[in-house]
Parts: C-alpha cells; structure tokens; sequence
C-alpha cells in the first residue's frame, strides 16, 4: 500500500462529494461527515460557476478539508479545482464508475444525478482504495504537457504527410520519387509549393530545378541526373484539369500545413530541452543508454516530482501498462496485455526499452534471451521494458544518475542467464 493510499484512509473529511462533469453542467452530491445528510446540486460549466460553488463550500466548512471525486485526472475541471487546497481531489476511471453502477443498476440505467451519488459514495466508502491525486510541481507539469504537445503535432504533421501521399498519387505521382524518402522535411513543403504539378516541374528550365535540390542539400551527381531525367520524360497519369486542379489546391494546402506544423515541433523541441536541461533530475535520466534527447524528458515525466507516488517498482511497471494482467478463475489462468494504462506513457517506455538495445549489452542480452523463449519482438521488448522500470524506478528515488558497471556487477554476483547471452561478460 502506497504512502498516498494510507493518508487518505487516516485524513479526516468534514464532507465528501461526488461531481460528474458535462460539458454544460455539473451535478454535484454532497454528503456531510458529520450529520451523514446529503443534497444534490447542479452548477454552470463556466469558471464563474465554479469558483461560486467552491466560494459556498468554504463558508460552509471553514478551515476544513473536503474530499472530490469525479472521473478525470486531467482537464478544465481538474485544472480549475487544482486552484484549492483544502479539495482533496480523488480521480477515478471511467471504468471504475461504469463497473460500480452496474454492480447496483444490472439493467445500466444512467443519468447525471445518480453518477454523482455512485462518485459520492465511491470517496466516502472506499477511500482507502483511491489514490488522492498529488499534481507534480510546475516545471515537471510543464515539460509533460510541452512533450504531449510536441506528439500531437508529430502525429497530426503524419496523418498529413499521409494524406499528401494518397493525393499525389491521384495526379501526379512523380513527385513520390522526384522529393525522395524525407517526406517530413523542409523540401517536401518547397517542391510542391513550387512545382504542385507535373506541367509546372516541367516548364521550369533545368538549371533552376538543379538550383533546388542544390539548395536543399540533395547534391549527389546521379540523384540530380535520374531526377531532371525522370522530369522530361514523365507522361502524367490525367490530364483532366478538373482532378489537376482540385488535387493541386488540395497539395498546397497540405504542403503549408506541414511546414508550420515543422517549426511548431521545432518550438516544442527547443521549449523541451530548455526545461529539461534546468530540472534537478534531468541528469539521471539523461544518463540512461538510449534515452536520448527525445525519450529522457518523457521517461522524467513518468515518474513526475513526487517521491511518494509510487512506493515500489511494482507500482511503476502497473501504471505504464508494461506488466502484464494475469486472470485465474478455477483451473483456468489467462495472461494478457494490460489495457488500462497511459497510452502515451506505456509508448514512452517501449520506445525508450527499444532504442536501448543497440546500446546497452545486458538489454540486448536480454531481449535476445527472450526471442530465443519463443517470444514476439514487442513482447520482448516489454520484457526489456519490464527489467529497466526496476533500475528506473531505484535511481529516481535516490535522485542518482544510471551506472552500467554497478547493474552489471549484480547481475555477475547472481549468476544471471543474461551472461551468456552477452558478447562480452562483465
């Protein structure tokens, strides 16, 4: 049981409430501690309705702590509560509540009002369950949020790059050989901003499109001549002017969307090594093989500022989704993946494992040993996973950076089958 789960058993509560959100409005019900009567509530979604609201509690219990659950760890509601510290805010997952209601409601009937009152007495009966919800500081909230930021672009800029992709290859596929393999890079965006057709590469003289590929650092003699020989020769695939017309607006539009969207993530680059290189832990996780400039902010992120969110290994590899769920009922065992966990977080640390094994000799040792057991490469890569959250997790609550010669030294001293998978022995 974690530090967290035993202070919310022991703290005293002077009322508890159950909020479900909507997007107009939020029903509140509220038990008082101390006479067990309840009421229900409806308040406005706005930040004045709010901050009333929450006005109303402290006059009502002054100098007193109230105990908030409700189904979201992250958003506008969350963020505006956060704002007060006598709430203590108790996020659960929508799971968790759907499960509940059904355990009382078998036929699913639903409705605001009620879910409030499953939320109220969730917090009021099995408090002890529910980790209270302790935000990190605001630098290590900072860098999580720039570092989700940069993934939506990279995500959206990919979705993009494949919609580019299908276009081209409505009208003038060409261009898929003519730009070459870099299609999330500056040239990309230049090429078919300049030359959004076959027709137009094609009057273009070709010094001036030699000058380009110059210009864009894509010199190699043979390239250049298959490339301006390819332009001369191409036949284009339609020459129906409504299809080259709307599929070349339709590229220019992609094409600018997708160079913005490359300086954004160029901002989140630069914004994320700035508050990364000034955060105390950035040393230890930087020292991790594989980590790199990308991953080492993230895998901070994980583990957050907190030294008693997570009270052992065991706790860290549950939340990331890497440890495997393992479900027995008679004679019957069933082992699968872990579907309740972060996506984001549970990618960070299979990237992370992953980029690993070209540069650590026991992880590569390792993830071998697994193939050879028969398993798949993403299993075994969890498996890798699996072994480094327990170094992870040991060098964050020591706040001391990784230090290979020391792993290897106990993996020497238990007589590890990983030895004899590695090239060198330690």
């Amino acid at each position: 049981m974690s530090k967290n789960e035993d202070s919310g058993r022991q703290e005293q509560f002077a009322a508890f409430v159950g909020l479900d959100w909507a997007d107009q409005k939020h029903d509140v019900w509220l038990r008082d501690a101390a006479t067990q009567q309840t009421r229900h509530q409806v308040i406005e979604q706005s930040p004045e309705g709010l901050s009333a609201w929450v006005s109303g509690l402290r006059q009502q219990y002054p100098d007193k702590r109230i105990a908030v659950c409700l189904e979201q760890s992250r958003g506008a509601l969350i963020y505006g509560l956060m704002e007060y510290p006598f709430l203590v805010l108790y996020p659960v997952n929508p799971l968790t509540l759907a499960k509940y209601r059904e355990a009382f409601r078998p036929s699913r009937a639903k409705d605001d009002r009620s879910d409030a009152e499953f939320l109220c007495e969730l917090v009021t009966q099995h408090r002890d369950r529910l980790q209270p919800w302790r935000p990190d500081d605001e630098q290590t909230r900072l860098l999580g949020l720039l570092n989700e930021g940069r993934r939506a672009a990279v995500d959206l800029r990919t979705q993009m790059v494949q919609q580019l992709l299908a276009t081209l290859k409505k009208y003038f596929p060409q261009a898929v050989v003519l730009i070459g393999d870099d299609w999330e890079g500056p040239m990309v965006c230049d090429f078919l901003l300049q030359w959004p057709d076959l027709p137009s590469v094609q009057r273009s003289k070709p010094e001036s499109v030699r000058a380009f590929y110059y210009g864009h650092n894509c010199r190699h003699p043979e390239v250049v001549k298959q490339r301006l020989a390819l332009i001369q020769q191409a036949k284009p695939l339609t020459t129906d002017s409504a299809i080259i017309t709307t599929c070349s607006m339709t590229v220019k539009m992609l094409a600018t969307q997708i160079r913005h969207l490359n300086k954004a993530i160029a901002d989140y680059q630069k914004q994320i090594a700035k508050v990364f290189a000034a955060h105390p832990d950035a040393k230890s996780f930087r020292s991790f093989p594989g980590a790199g400039n990308a991953l080492a902010p993230r895998l901070l992120c994980v583990f957050g500022s907190d030294r008693d969110r997570f009270a052992s290994p065991s706790d860290v590899q549950n939340f990331t989704g890497i440890s495997p769920v393992i479900e027995r009922s008679g004679k019957s065992t069933w082992v699968h993946w872990r579907w309740a966990a972060p996506e984001f977080v549970r990618q960070s640390v299979h990237e992370f494992a992953k980029c690993s094994l070209p540069r650590c000799a026991w992880a590569n040792a390792y993830y071998q040993m697994q193939r050879e057991r028969g398993k798949g490469h993403h299993a075994a890569v969890r498996a890798v996973a699996f072994k480094w959250l327990r170094i992870l997790f040991r060098c964050w609550k020591d706040r001391v950076p990784y230090d290979e010669a020391v792993y290897l030294q106990s993996l020497t001293k238990g007589g590890s089958a990983i030895l004899k998978y590695m090239a060198t022995p330690a």
